[in-house]
């Protein structure tokens, strides 16, 4: 990566969070806003969870970080605590990677 772009990305940050604390209270206080502010970290989160684990390059693929992440939904719907989550998907995830050669 070149300077030039290390220097833009850096600078977009930086306005990003200057935006974030520019905006006006009156703003924030819409519902709508609060509403936005709620949800939208959640859907960074998922997006961001299927990137990683359904795709590699430029294709999408079925592999062992989807069995994990299935054990992982299912650690969570039995109410485990979070830590036993990921440790349950990794595990799954290794295990199936061991065993059958899944990447």
């Amino acid at each position: 990566m070149s300077w030039a772009g290390v220097l833009a990305v850096s600078a977009i940050a930086y306005l990003t969070k200057l935006a974030g604390i520019a905006i006006p209270q009156h703003v924030l206080d819409k519902t709508y806003i609060a509403k936005l502010a709620v949800l939208l970290p959640t859907s960074l989160l998922a997006a961001l969870t299927a990137v990683q684990v359904f795709a590699a390059e430029t294709s999408l693929v079925l592999d062992a970080r989807a069995a994990g992440l299935a054990a992982g939904v299912v650690a969570y719907k039995l109410r485990a605590p979070f830590i036993v989550i990921v440790i349950t998907a990794a595990a799954v995830a290794a295990l199936l990677r061991a065993v059958s050669g899944i990447n």
